[in-house]
């Protein structure tokens, strides 16, 4: 294990400006497994893949509700004292300490510069499962611009901040079409961004895409260095966001968010939580092979390299990739590409099912909680939080189970 002498990390956008024109960067992003035994693994293929790679920064993601808070700062701390360049990503609403919405956030910032990590992903996070409006708490945060600005007014210019961009729309801006809206109703520009699920149709409207922009202005101007996008399968959306932010007179580097398709059930389930498009020629051919699990992460392979030479080719100088935790399809990628030689041969992932994420803080559809009245599983969540749970616990007559219907101070996520 490779250990540095406690120096302070450089910014990134610093490494940026300093390496542009000097070839292709790669950088990779993880998250905190939810079990010891997945702590343990993980720190060993960051080791690994910080040799193989030698990545420009590398990100450890962070729960929403703060639900990874110790475990992300553990983590990245780690990553720091062994040679990583740590980029920690902060979460900063429904965040508090002894009842006070700040000092939670505050102390976190505090003991990530305290121990040399100097670059945070400023974000909102996600709201509680069944709210879809943000009730922020009295002098709280309510939006990563608020961060942004928190953190240049209490710390000035000790941290380099980066923040997320969305080239279809964020999640929260992308609406259902009514009936009768069909493709035919939608302008040219909203046909680049449109998604579909179980026969539903999803966009950004251009009116809410704009307000997107203009938002994401705003968090530059308050002092962010970079920005990292959200996972995205079609390059000509990513190099449409590109020059849009350049006409909205955003100047800083854009780092292209590159999710690997390492499964296909892991694909389905991402792409439709977060509404990404999902070209049709490539929903035909995942859906092809999804009973093969080894074709799958072959197809990963080929398919992200022709994305990231075509992102190579528009100009893109860094390689952000959310790894999952693993490594084969990141190292046949970049094996591919030429940037590594060999390396997919040596990856090892054998401990795959031991990356499994902490998940939100939230309870969601499917998951399993638990209460005074036993384990169950959450079928409904309704607004304000209430949950619908078929009780495991108990068994009726037919074989039959109880529902209980729970507010979100009386039940726990497992």
């Amino acid at each position: 294990m490779t250990t540095t002498n406690g120096t302070p990390d450089p910014k990134i956008i610093d490494l940026i400006n300093e390496k542009k024109g000097n070839g292709i960067l790669t950088s990779l992003e993880y998250f905190p497994p939810r079990t010891e035994t997945g702590v343990k693994n993980l720190n060993s293929r960051m080791d690994r893949m910080r040799d193989n790679l030698n990545p420009l920064f590398t990100d450890m993601t962070w729960g929403a509700g703060g639900s990874t808070a110790d475990l992300s700062m553990e983590l990245a701390l780690r990553a720091h004292s062994t040679g990583h360049v740590a980029n920690l990503h902060l979460t900063c609403t429904n965040m508090s300490k002894n009842g006070d919405p700040i000092a939670a956030v505050h102390e976190a910032l505090k003991t990530a510069l305290d121990g040399g990590i100097r670059n945070i992903v400023a974000l909102r996070g996600d709201p509680p499962a069944g709210e879809e409006e943000w009730t922020a708490a009295e002098g709280g945060f309510t939006c990563a611009l608020d961060l942004v600005k928190y953190m240049r007014k209490e710390f000035g210019q000790d941290f380099g901040i980066s923040v997320a961009g969305y080239p279809e729309g964020h999640p929260n801006a992308i609406t259902e079409l009514k009936d009768g809206e069909g493709l035919d109703s939608l302008s040219e520009s909203e046909k680049t961004r449109y998604s579909e699920f179980d026969g539903k149709m999803y966009v950004c409207k251009d009116e809410d895409y704009k307000k997107e922009m203009d938002y994401l202005k705003e968090k530059v101007d308050a002092g962010a260095d970079m920005i990292i996008t959200q996972m995205f399968f079609d390059v000509e959306v990513f190099k449409t966001f590109v020059n849009d932010c350049r006409k909205w007179g955003i100047t800083c580097p854009i780092i292209p968010g590159l999710m690997c398709i390492n499964a296909y059930p892991g694909f389905k389930k991402m792409t439709k939580f977060c509404k990404t498009r999902v070209p049709k020629d490539l929903e035909a051919k995942m859906d092809s092979m999804k009973d093969d699990a080894a074709a799958v992460k072959a197809f990963g392979v080929e398919f992200g390299a022709e994305v990231c030479q075509k992102l190579m080719d528009f100009g893109v100088e860094v390689l952000h990739f959310y790894t999952l935790n693993l490594e084969k399809v990141v190292y046949g990628i970049t094996d591919a590409l030429g940037l590594t030689d060999g390396l997919v041969e040596k990856s090892n992932e054998s401990d795959a099912n031991s990356m499994v994420a902490v998940g939100s803080a939230w309870a969601r559809v499917g998951d399993k909680v638990k209460s005074i009245y036993g384990e169950g599983t959450v079928k409904e969540i309704r607004r304000g939080g209430e949950a619908v749970i078929e009780m495991l616990s108990w068994e009726l007559a037919g074989g039959q189970r109880p529902t209980a219907y729970l507010q979100k101070a009386h039940y726990q996520k497992i």
